[in-house]
């Protein structure tokens, strides 16, 4: 397919060059160039391409939660992502029984799209590793200790990228860590009561982020700035839940002025209430309960992740640090992708990337007109 009068983004000068792209068997094949190739020609007609979004953090949506769902229900997932824009999701498993996380990223290993589903490319185990202290909505009795020898799954060996959030400051932590790095794994401190001394230790060997900052981790403070003061400080990816709930406008503000959008990650945080009605729903098991769609748990009241898309999450970035669109959407497409290690494949329009593009209406905020996954468009 030839695509033509396109205003295509451009990641390196965060701007729109008017232009044409090809496609062949899904991937880009020639930018810019006049006749560059012969096939069927789509007329943009003037839109605005971006890429296609990439969520890194997320449980579920449309009323399905990665670690509780059967494997047949994964397409049923990737589709309704891919209808809001995000073309590559890495599912994220909450805390649950060993054996059951281990069954789903599995699953999600084996997972094959197919038309009109975003690609589940990689696992991200948020659950399990995590500071009692800073639990969140997470399931007391299947939290464990970083446990080096649970790496050993052959399970983790399937996985195309593999990311875990986990709490380093715990018994464990050193050995965990380098096994896991060792494995080609990247890490997130997460969940955790890790003072400032030791998030900055933790970056320096080897950290890639910091799980949804802010979040279940000790907050800014005058005598001891914890792991918020060394995300701020240092170079590991942050991600930030942008719904204004999770974490208020100004705070959002400052971390973007400290990290800019070559380090802010933009994440949905999403359970399986995110497309869906208030109401009673759960993350891994765990019963919550959504009000005005804000979901938090029936046990102890905490906020229960989110119901929030990512298309929105970058609207919300613009509006609370006002930049233009052409910052924000780098948070959600190639910052993430460098985040987890699939930079080489997606997050940007480039000549042998996967033709995942968005075709917006205008260049000032994510209002998306079409969808290209694969170099098809959705239907």
């Amino acid at each position: 397919m030839k695509i033509i009068n396109a205003n295509i983004y451009q990641n390196d000068t965060r701007s729109f060059v008017f232009g044409l792209l090809c496609i062949e068997d899904g991937v880009i094949c020639a930018i810019g160039e006049r006749d560059a190739c012969d096939r069927e020609i789509y007329d943009a007609q003037g839109a605005y391409l971006v890429p296609g979004l990439i969520d890194v953090h997320t449980h579920g949506r449309v009323g399905l939660d990665f670690v509780t769902c059967e494997a047949g229900d994964l397409g049923t997932l990737a589709a309704d992502y891919a209808r809001y824009g995000v073309t590559t999701v890495m599912p994220t498993l909450a805390t649950a029984p060993l054996e059951k996380m281990y069954e789903m990223t599995d699953a999600i290993n084996r997972f094959e799209p197919k038309a009109n589903q975003a690609d589940l490319f990689g696992v991200h185990w948020e659950g399990r590793y995590m500071n009692p202290a800073k639990r969140g909505a997470h399931a007391p009795e299947y939290l464990a200790p970083p446990n080096a020898a649970e790496l050993e799954s052959e399970v983790f060996r399937m996985c195309r990228r593999l990311h875990i959030s986990v709490a380093l400051e715990m018994e464990g932590g050193e050995e965990f860590a380098a096994r896991a790095l060792s494995m080609g794994a990247t890490l997130g401190l997460a969940h955790t009561t890790a003072s400032y001394a030791e998030a900055k230790k933790w970056e320096d060997r080897g950290i890639r982020s910091y799980t949804h900052l802010y979040n279940a981790m000790p907050s800014l403070h005058h005598r001891d700035g914890g792991a918020v003061c060394a995300a701020f400080e240092g170079d590991a990816f942050a991600e930030l839940i942008c719904d204004g709930i999770h974490i208020s406008p100004e705070m959002i503000r400052l971390a973007y002025r400290n990290k800019g959008a070559e380090r802010i990650t933009l994440v949905s945080d999403s359970i399986e209430a995110a497309g869906m009605a208030d109401g009673r729903y759960s993350i891994a098991g765990l019963p919550c309960i959504v009000k005005d769609g804000i979901a938090r748990t029936e046990d102890t009241g905490v906020l229960a992740g989110s119901s929030l898309s990512l298309n929105t999450a970058v609207n919300n970035l613009i509006d609370f640090c006002n930049i233009p669109l052409t910052e924000a959407i780098l948070c959600a497409t190639e910052t993430p992708a460098k985040q987890v290690g699939f930079f080489d494949t997606v997050g940007s329009i480039e000549v042998g990337k996967r033709a995942d593009i968005l075709f917006l209406k205008n260049d000032q905020r994510l209002e998306i007109d079409r969808i290209m996954l694969r170099g098809s468009f959705l239907n």
